[in-house]
């Protein structure tokens, strides 16, 4: 009898070893994936959520509404941040850059980007046509949202499995004002 408890607790312990395993290559394949999430600005509910992973460019499309030419904002997924990129406009005006070094290029007037953020508000608006370009998708926010939107790099799938076990979850305790103060691009 002994030599059969023996082998059920090495089959016992033998699964628990194949479902740490597996649970760890799970986490560890998802490490990466993220998720780009444009929300309403007011509510908070998903309008839009696009997978991304390390370094995708995110662009912000958009027509300047004095100059009519076309602008893109040009971000990059840097872990959970939105990093600024460029700036890719066509013409000078009210509103685009003209006191930072512009370099021409064939994309056009290019302005090198400055700092990273955790969110973006954007107003989307008819006559500016405001799109999200991802992975060469194009997105339209207009149609997606009814007044402001944010995006967001939702975190890693790792991270998720964390906070869902509780072990060093962090707590989102951010205000709604806070929610709102992100830079406002147009």
């Amino acid at each position: 009898m002994e030599r059969s408890t023996r082998w059920y607790v090495s089959a016992v312990v033998v699964s628990i070893l194949v479902v740490f395993v597996a649970t760890g290559a799970v986490v560890a394949s998802g490490a990466t994936e993220r998720t780009l999430v444009v929300a309403d600005a007011d509510s908070g509910e998903p309008l839009l959520e696009v997978p991304v992973d390390e370094g995708d460019e995110v662009i912000l499309s958009y027509t300047h509404s004095v100059e009519k030419t076309p602008v893109q904002d040009v971000y990059v997924v840097d872990g959970t941040e939105l990093r600024a990129d460029r700036m890719v406009f066509h013409s000078h005006g009210a509103g685009l850059p003209s006191d930072e070094p512009i370099e021409r290029t064939d994309e056009g007037f290019v302005v090198a980007g400055e700092g990273s953020h955790e969110e973006i508000v954007v107003s989307p608006g008819s006559i500016a046509g405001h799109e999200l370009i991802v992975d060469g998708e194009r997105y339209d926010l207009v149609e997606q949202s009814n007044g402001s939107v944010v995006l967001e790099v939702d975190g890693t799938i790792g991270d998720r499995l964390t906070a869902l076990r509780g072990i060093g979850s962090a707590v989102d305790d951010r205000s709604e004002s806070d929610v709102r103060s992100g830079k406002l691009l147009v």
